[in-house]
Order: C-alpha cells, then sequence, then structure tokens
C-alpha cells in the first residue's frame, strides 16, 4: 500500500476494531464499572473516542455530523464523555461509534491530507487533515491500550482482535510462573 492516506486509515481502523472487539461479550456491569482510580472504563472510552472523531473529523473541518452531544460544550458535566449515564445503552454507545466512525471516514474520503481546518480547543488552531488523522490514531491507539488491560482485568482477554491475540504463545502456567518471576525482580529491585 502506497497511498499515505490509505495507510493512515488502515492505522486507524486496526485501532477502531480493536476497541470494538475488546467490548464484546461482557455485561453490563462488566463494560461500565470503574476499573481504575479515576473512574476509567470500557464503554466510558468507547464514548470518548466517539466525541473524539466527532469533534476532530467535524467541527475541526466544518462538516458537523449533526449527531447531538450534550454531554460537551458549556454546562456539560466535566468528563462526561468518560462514562456512560444508565439512559445511555450499550447499543447506543457503540451505535454511536459507528456512526462518529461514519462521518469521519466521509470527511477523510472526502478531504486531501492538506486540507485544512481549524482545532478551537488548540492554542495552535489551524491543522491539516494529515495532522488530525495521526492525532487520531494516536488517541485512538492510546485508549485502544487503555481497553486492552481493563479487558485484561476483568476476564483475562488479551490482543487485538479474536484471530490476533498479539502474544508469545505460553500456556496458562508459564503466564503465571512469568508474572510471580517479575513479581519477585520488582520486590528485589525496591530493596
Amino acid at each position: 500500500m502506497t497511498d499515505e492516506k490509505a495507510v493512515l486509515q488502515l492505522y486507524l481502523d486496526q485501532g477502531r476494531d480493536a476497541v470494538l472487539w475488546k467490548v464484546e461479550g461482557l455485561s453490563e456491569y462488566d463494560l461500565r464499572r470503574p476499573m481504575t482510580p479515576t473512574g476509567t472504563n470500557l464503554l466510558g472510552l468507547v464514548k470518548h473516542l466517539a466525541t473524539v472523531e466527532l469533534g476532530y473529523f467535524g467541527d475541526v473541518f466544518g462538516r458537523p455530523s449533526g449527531i447531538p452531544m450534550p454531554w460537551t460544550g458549556p454546562g456539560a458535566e466535566l468528563d462526561a464523555d468518560m462514562w456512560a449515564r444508565p439512559d445511555e445503552s450499550r447499543d447506543w454507545v457503540l451505535d454511536l461509534y459507528r456512526r462518529a466512525r461514519g462521518h469521519a471516514d466521509e470527511t477523510i474520503d472526502a478531504l486531501e491530507l492538506d486540507s485544512r481546518g481549524a482545532v478551537p480547543w488548540w492554542p495552535t488552531g489551524e491543522v491539516t487533515l494529515h495532522r488530525i488523522l495521526v492525532h487520531v490514531i494516536q488517541e485512538t491507539g492510546r485508549h485502544a491500550g487503555h481497553v486492552d488491560i481493563l479487558r485484561e482485568l476483568i476476564d483475562g482477554s488479551v490482543g487485538r482482535g479474536p484471530d490476533n491475540d498479539n502474544m508469545a504463545s505460553h500456556d496458562e502456567s508459564w503466564w503465571r510462573e512469568h508474572r510471580e518471576r517479575l513479581e519477585r525482580v520488582a520486590r528485589e529491585a525496591a530493596r
């Protein structure tokens, strides 16, 4: 693949697909429960990524999606895009992410990499589609990593997709012994 925009979109899609795969098959509780002291949770990360795509590939390039986002803007609760209210179902959040993804893809298809936009919440303001693609790939990859770790903490699932765990081939006892060894090394280093 030599088309730079297609390569960038490929990496964006890989992150998007990993995020969607990681939330499959979990209970409402596991999708929503805060897994860190700051409240990070799986469904909230998906809602946040939808918000990111709607903002960066919509408003930044004068291509609003028309999808209401009452959890953003003046008067919105701080970090309301990082969790789902009880009335925001799993299906609703996943549909929001898919619609955001579709709108973003339309923007990516419609514009050239050097097309200009403006990010009102950045001090530098003016950007290109190329820069926004790189930024959103980084943001999606970062949060896909969070999603991967949270899912592993919930049920041990790891990897990038159902056919790619992206892990060395070892059995459960090898991983248990490996973790125990790392724990011993950490304790030894702390002395």
